[in-house]
Formats: C-alpha cells, sequence, structure tokens
C-alpha cells in the first residue's frame, strides 16, 4: 500500500514537469536517487525522519534564475503600485488573477467579481458572483476597479462563456458603465499592429482601437510590456506586446 501511494504521488509530480516522456523522467529520477543517497549519507539529523517512502521529487527547479512571466510580474507590479497610490476607499476587481487581488486587499479593501466562485476566506476580500458582460452594479458607482489580462478571451468560449464575436467590447462598455465620473480604471490587454483573434485563446487590440473603445476616459498611465522590459510607447516594429492602461472616466 505504500508504495502504491509513493508511486501515486511521482505520478502526480512528474506528469506536470514531463508529460509521459518517461525516458526524461528515468534520467532525471537517477540524479534525483543519487543526491538522495549522497543527503543520507551526511551527519544525522534525528529530529527529522528521511525515508525513500517520503520521496517528494521537484525535479525542474533548478534554474540559474527565478522563472517569471513577464506580463503578470510586470502587469500585477504595475497595478498594485497604481492602486496605492491612488488610495481608493474601496476597490473592486473584475476576472483577474486572484492571488494578485488577494494581496491587494490587505491594503485596500477589495470586492472581487467572477463566474467562479473564490472560496478561501481572507480578511478585506469579498466576493460577489457576475459575468463582466453584466456587472451587478449601478451605473456611475465605482471609484477604482481592475480588470488584467481579461477582456481580451470574453466571446471565445475558453472559459466556458458563449461565443460573442464582441465579447470585447461589450465587456469595456460594461466597465466604463459602472466607473463613477473622474474614477480609476486599471486595464490590460494584448496590443498588436492590427485587431486579430487567436481563437480561442485570446484576442488582440491595435492601440487606437482600444483608445476608441475608452473615448469617455482619458489615459493617465500608459506602459507596455516588451518580452522582458518595460516601454512608455508601443513600439510598432516589436509586433506583439501587453498594454498597460490606467483611464480616468472623465467628468460630467
Amino acid at each position: 500500500m505504500k508504495l502504491l501511494k509513493l508511486l501515486y504521488r511521482f505520478y502526480i509530480l512528474l506528469k506536470p514537469q514531463y508529460g509521459y516522456n518517461i525516458f526524461a523522467i528515468m534520467y532525471k529520477m537517477f540524479g534525483f536517487t543519487a543526491e538522495y543517497l549522497k543527503y543520507k549519507a551526511l551527519h544525522n539529523n534525528k529530529q527529522f525522519i528521511v525515508s525513500a517512502m517520503d520521496w517528494y521529487p521537484c525535479l525542474k527547479d533548478k534554474t540559474e534564475t527565478t522563472p517569471l512571466d513577464p506580463v503578470y510580474f510586470y502587469q500585477d507590479a504595475w497595478a498594485a503600485r497604481k492602486i496605492f497610490e491612488n488610495k481608493p476607499l474601496h476597490h473592486y476587481d473584475v476576472g483577474s488573477l486572484a492571488k494578485t487581488i488577494g494581496i491587494i486587499s490587505q491594503f485596500v479593501p477589495t470586492t472581487m467579481v467572477d463566474i467562479r466562485p473564490v472560496e478561501l476566506p481572507l480578511d478585506n476580500l469579498y466576493f460577489k458572483k457576475g459575468s463582466i458582460l453584466e456587472l451587478p452594479f449601478e451605473d456611475n458607482s465605482i471609484e477604482s476597479i481592475s480588470s488584467l489580462c481579461v477582456v481580451e478571451h470574453i466571446g471565445l468560449g475558453r472559459y466556458g462563456d458563449p461565443l460573442d464575436q464582441f465579447g470585447s467590447e461589450k465587456a469595456i462598455a460594461e466597465l466604463i458603465r459602472v466607473t463613477k465620473h473622474n474614477g480609476f480604471i486599471y486595464f490590460s490587454v494584448p496590443v498588436e499592429n492590427e485587431n486579430k483573434v487567436y481563437f480561442n485563446g485570446h484576442r488582440a487590440f491595435k492601440r487606437d482601437y482600444i483608445i476608441t473603445l475608452f473615448k469617455e476616459c482619458k489615459i493617465i498611465d500608459e506602459l507596455y510590456i516588451l518580452n522582458n522590459r518595460l516601454s512608455q510607447t508601443f513600439e510598432k516594429s516589436k509586433g506583439y506586446t501587453v498594454g498597460l492602461f490606467l483611464m480616468k472616466k472623465i467628468g460630467e
């Protein structure tokens, strides 16, 4: 029974790392086993039990640099900094990365809106079930709202949502609708030289088209993620990038 449990643990751990490449797994496990035997031969720390039955191989973590997704690293740091600078009494988010919004909520009370419930309780973080196509808020009612790398997916069916060729436009219109005059919208999407659909992954937008969709707003801050750096301007020669936009809804 213990051996079966150990083999099952190996399967759960190693399948995401190597898929079904049994030769890669065997090669890495030889090195893992040698390192385990070397560890066992060290001066014994009697405070801990060391047993092969408790192996927990993590075979892809020996990297020379910290692995990071540059889009989420730059985007989430940017959004957090801007929200903290503006100091809203309460912030709202629609569909962004839950981990990031959870951190932001520890500095600014935050309500998350998503079609998928967040089931982990956390002080200062509130959840409201809803769709970005029909946000459960009154017109002109929110002073601070974010939606990061979300709008480009709407209407493509990737997350079980209904197919809609105008899903992104409708989502942006909803974000603008619920935002107060002089309120802030923190927003990001892929930006390219042309509007494109990468079905059913995401859309990419021309910068000019984004500005048109946010015609009721003024751009307060604008940055672009180009591979491993940030740029103040969209560089057409670079092709695909991710645009970060802080919009302020024009007051009456």
